[in-house]
């Protein structure tokens, strides 16, 4: 477990004439869920079941980092991501989402921890979901520092509670915006709301599993999980609903009409979505150097569709997608940008792996 992999697996011809290599950096994780650089060649990965691992210049600790809090590790519902402080160099505080409680009774949580290198401290909630939601799907857990220093974390609509999306008094289906300290922001769109929870920023959400910040633009992207079809991607703005359940291009698992409508007036449309559904996971923002040809476009990791997605941004609309990696078979979780502007997916498998591509 966690062999150290550098050899090439695949080479791909691109449209654009460009070639790219995937490594395997290291394999033997069971189903990672998040990745983060912290510098100096070391990176951090989470495990859904509930471990947070090192890895070195390439190696893989084999001892998990201890001090992680107990999570609910069932279905989907586990530890999520794992997102450095802007001073982590200095302060070494981490946060960390994961889902809290039991299969009857559970919140998806965000901690605030120190990392001294080998273990966690100072562990402290400073956000956890209302109302609590029984079974293991759609806890969301994706988390995004903006540059005001405020933190977003993107939340489901918990699977059997898909109403609650549109209520305001429930942070299911919701993205909420914090401090990084847990107070709530003055400037939230609902503080000061009678009934409303002030933590949300939007709703009418489903499950939603990535956001990335475009500072060229200065918008928020998120995407989000349809049902059979129906997977979207949103620019975010404040106080908006997003329509779930009562808009959606999706229908249910069963083909049965979630809704007859795919717009409704008060309600924001995607800027994409997805029929039949790839299942989105991660998502990036490429502005790095090594593909040059890639800046400004957004990177998607699917689940359903086993595959990474690049998906051109001309004039701030999306262009025409090309579906990478479809070769290896395997779900891909998330995909970050590394700071040699190399593209990294880990692939959620029981022995998933953490890859890297670069160009040829």
């Amino acid at each position: 477990m966690g062999a150290c992999l550098l050899g090439m697996l695949l080479l791909v011809m691109l449209p654009a004439q460009a070639e790219y290599r995937v490594e395997t950096v290291v394999d033997g994780l069971e189903h990672p869920w998040s990745l983060a650089f912290l510098g100096d060649g070391v990176m951090l990965v989470t495990e859904r079941p509930g471990r947070l691992r090192v890895v070195e210049n390439g190696v893989l600790r084999d001892t998990p980092v201890e001090g992680v809090p107990d999570v609910f590790a069932s279905g989907q519902s586990g530890l999520f991501e794992v997102l450095p402080a802007p001073d982590f160099a200095r302060s070494g505080v981490l946060f960390l989402s994961y889902v809290h409680g039991d299969r009857n009774a559970n919140h998806t949580r965000i901690v605030r921890a120190r990392f001294d290198g080998q273990r966690l401290t100072d562990v402290q909630p400073i956000f956890t979901t209302r109302p609590s939601k029984s079974g293991d799907a759609h806890a969301g857990g994706r988390l995004l520092l903006l540059p005001d220093g405020t933190l977003l974390m993107g939340l489901g609509d918990g699977f059997f509670f898909r109403e609650e999306s549109q209520k305001l008094d429930s942070h299911m289906g919701t993205i909420v915006r914090i401090h990084t300290d847990g107070r709530i922001p003055a400037d939230n769109p609902f503080v000061g709301r009678a009934g409303a929870l002030p933590e949300i920023y939007s709703y009418g959400h489903r499950h939603i599993q990535g956001l990335v910040y475009d500072a060229g633009r200065e918008r928020i992207f998120a995407h989000e999980h349809g049902p059979r079809g129906g997977d979207e991607l949103n620019i975010i703005t404040p106080g908006t609903n997003y329509g779930w359940p009562l808009v959606s291009f999706g229908r249910d698992y069963s083909r049965a009409l979630i809704t007859p409508f795919t717009r409704m007036t008060g309600m924001e449309q995607p800027v994409l979505h997805w029929t039949p559904s790839i299942a989105p996971a991660g998502l990036a923002l490429y502005e790095g150097d090594a593909f040059p040809g890639w800046r400004g476009n957004l990177l998607v990791a699917a689940l359903a569709e086993k595959s990474l997605r690049r998906i051109p941004m001309a004039g701030g609309q999306p262009g025409a997608q090309e579906v990478l990696l479809e070769d290896l078979g395997e779900r891909i979780r998330d995909v970050r940008v590394g700071p040699d502007g190399a593209i990294y997916v880990l692939t959620d498998e029981e022995n998933g792996r953490l890859l890297r591509l670069t160009p040829d």
